[in-house]
């Protein structure tokens, strides 16, 4: 059923979640976007607002336990140390015709969402070329980038990707369509593996890698080992991939950190597991050695005391 898009539900409001929630407040009527969130939640963004580029955001809030009418798309957008207790919080939200996004980091999101609502809700998705930045309730970028979406390994459009285009046509979101998704969330693991993990455990900026030096080898390391091991996994990337990534690395903004360097000087937990954890188990599994993340895995999951 080709059923348009209309209502939207959001949960997360981190960088990517603020930034297509603006996005969309803008684009559509205001009740018939929904941003989920528990009710000490949504008593701290109204009491104290959430602001994209310097500008409050009047978004329509609601709790899990509301009852409303079933989302034509549901955009999870949390951290991945959250998305448990996420998918609980979506529920009355999912509906037979609901489609499901994760824009979140790694390549296990998806399965962990599906075994509980079932794969034929989903599609896949990369966010990519974003700069933004999340401090407290302010969040500014610079560039929306594009959001890449479609099936894991299909030859052509399905009704799901044709109605998630329609939308984002509707609502002139720049997107871009790959219905070989598997490839290209590997692809994306890649680049937060060594990206994310070496500036987060320097506690730096993206200058830190632009440069030759101990950090960048060390970045690019930790990538050979993503190779590696997703090739044992049937992944189809290669070192093409990682000159790719050196492009859009090289091109960002010097003073500015990846997410996981934010987490690390916000005192958060990080993503390790996300990003080091999946790549050592995997490792293991294929009897491989994985140095480099198994050294950022005992980093960021020791107690604090300074590199």
């Amino acid at each position: 059923m080709n059923k348009p898009i209309q209502k939207v539900s959001i949960i997360g409001l981190g960088a990517l979640g603020i930034l297509y929630g603006e996005h969309f407040l803008r684009k559509m009527p205001a009740d018939d976007l929904r941003i989920i969130a528990d009710s000490d939640r949504v008593d701290r963004y109204k009491s104290e607002g959430i602001f994209c580029n310097g500008k409050a955001c009047d978004f329509n809030y609601v709790t899990p336990e509301e009852k409303v009418e079933p989302a034509d798309l549901i955009i999870f957008a949390v951290k991945y140390t959250t998305l448990p207790e996420a998918i609980r919080m979506v529920k009355g939200h999912v509906g037979p015709d609901t489609i499901i996004l994760s824009v979140l980091n790694g390549v296990v999101s998806e399965e962990e969402i599906g075994a509980v609502y079932g794969k034929e809700h989903l599609l896949y998705s990369v966010a990519q070329g974003m700069t933004a930045a999340k401090v407290g309730n302010q969040m500014s970028y610079k560039s929306k980038g594009i959001l890449c979406f479609g099936e894991l390994n299909a030859t052509e459009n399905s009704v799901k990707v044709e109605r998630v285009k329609s939308f984002f046509d509707q609502v002139d979101l720049p997107y871009e369509i790959n219905n070989r998704m598997h490839d290209k969330l590997w692809s994306k693991l890649m680049i937060n593996v060594g990206v994310n993990q070496t500036v987060g455990y320097f506690n730096a900026t993206n200058k830190l890698i632009q440069q030759p030096g101990k950090p960048r080898e060390m970045m690019l390391a930790a990538m050979e080992e993503v190779i590696e091991v997703g090739q044992r996994e049937g992944v189809g990337i290669s070192g093409d991939d990682i000159a790719y990534w050196l492009k859009i690395i090289d091109s960002l903004s010097p003073d500015e950190s990846p997410s996981m360097a934010q987490d690390v000087k916000a005192g958060r937990p990080t993503e390790v597991d996300l990003f080091a954890g999946t790549i050592v188990a995997l490792g293991k599994k294929h009897g491989l050695a994985v140095p480099v993340n198994e050294m950022f895995l005992e980093h960021f999951t020791k107690p604090a005391s300074g590199n």
